[in-house]
């Protein structure tokens, strides 16, 4: 299988030592900078049920790592970024906010992946318009509206606003706004809109990591030189299962492969009924 490159910064603490070891195999260690004195940032889950009932999150408790970043880090990080970005087949740049990340540093790496012909994702929730350029940005429909001072709800217009508008302030050749129970939307310059229904049944166990999966599912899927709706569908199908299981969760590829296969057998005995009729 492949590796995943991952570059950062991780604490010498406790928190940062478990962080660490908790990673598998498959994940590159190289790009993580470790500099002393340095916090990691950690979330606590407060979760509430019983001995025989289901476990729900009522509360999570933040606590940020070390700001600001020093410039030393700054810089080691950034080299081993784009050391990395040289032999990776996609670039996913994940923005929590902590002053790492940056339109300087994405700049670069957007250039890195121009040159080499692969894709750059974005995740952020604090600078959506901020970054230019990308292949593709991935916000849910709180951060779109409080990016844009819009009002989405259930109004189709409103997110077909929204949709173009951000597509346009960001240039980005692909927008895929993620809106919870109503699926998603995909937006691309020239092309109409794809409005994807949500996989599985609304009947969600915990949607702790959702945003995360569907950006590394379309990271994954552009790097295998999907187009971006397919990118789209098949995240849209790994979010849809994760959302099923407890805790951070993750999905193999044979829970995708299962869930692609039992939506294509459904739409083939759909077919079949209605040619009959």
């Amino acid at each position: 299988g492949g590796r995943a490159r991952l570059v950062g910064a991780v604490g010498r603490d406790g928190a940062g030592v478990r962080l660490v070891d908790a990673l598998p195999a498959a994940v590159e260690r190289g790009g993580l900078v470790r500099p002393a004195g340095f916090a990691t940032a950690v979330k606590t889950r407060i979760l509430a049920g019983g001995v025989h009932s289901a476990k729900q999150q009522v509360v999570r408790i933040d606590r940020p790592g070390t700001r600001p970043i020093d410039a030393r880090t700054r810089v080691a990080i950034e080299r081993k970024a784009l050391r990395a970005a040289e032999v990776s087949h996609a670039v996913l740049v994940s923005d929590y906010g902590s002053g790492l990340v940056t339109p300087a540093l994405v700049g670069r790496l957007r250039a890195m992946a121009r040159t080499r012909g692969i894709p750059i994702l974005l995740d952020t929730r604090y600078r959506l318009l901020d970054y230019r350029g990308l292949t593709l940005c991935a916000p849910n429909e709180s951060e779109v509206e409080q990016a844009l001072g819009v009002r989405i709800g259930d109004d189709l217009r409103a997110l077909e606003r929204a949709g173009r508008a951000l597509l346009a302030a960001t240039r980005a050749s692909a927008v895929l706004i993620t809106r919870g129970s109503r699926g998603m939307a995909l937006f691309e310059p020239a092309r109409r809109t794809v409005h994807i229904p949500i996989h599985g049944s609304d009947e969600i166990a915990d949607v702790t990591g959702a945003g995360d999966t569907v950006i590394a599912a379309l990271a994954l899927a552009l790097a295998a030189g999907a187009t971006c709706e397919a990118a789209a569908r098949l995240a849209n199908y790994a979010g849809g299962i994760v959302v099923m299981k407890r805790g951070t969760a993750t999905v193999s590829a044979e829970e995708m492969r299962a869930a692609v296969g039992a939506d294509d057998a459904a739409a083939g005995r759909s077919g079949r009924d209605a040619s009959r009729g």
